[in-house]
């Protein structure tokens, strides 16, 4: 005797392994690690950091202000 499956959980378990196998995609191609986030925000703003030591401060935006 054959045994009975039930068609809607067997669409419904299918469609759960080709979305999470889309999804493992998607995370291999497009994602970064929270580790690379984390690292990439780090030298931004070291850069900008930098960048702020070396500024030459004038004075004129004070006078545009109005201060």
């Amino acid at each position: 005797m054959a045994e009975i499956v039930n068609l809607r959980a067997a669409r419904k378990r299918a469609e759960r392994q080709r979305s999470e196998k889309r999804a493992a995609e998607a995370r291999v191609s497009h994602g970064m690690s929270k580790a690379d986030r984390a690292l990439a925000r780090l030298n931004t703003e070291k850069i900008r950091r930098e960048l702020d030591e070396h500024r030459i401060e004038t004075g004129e935006a004070d006078e545009i202000a109005g201060r």
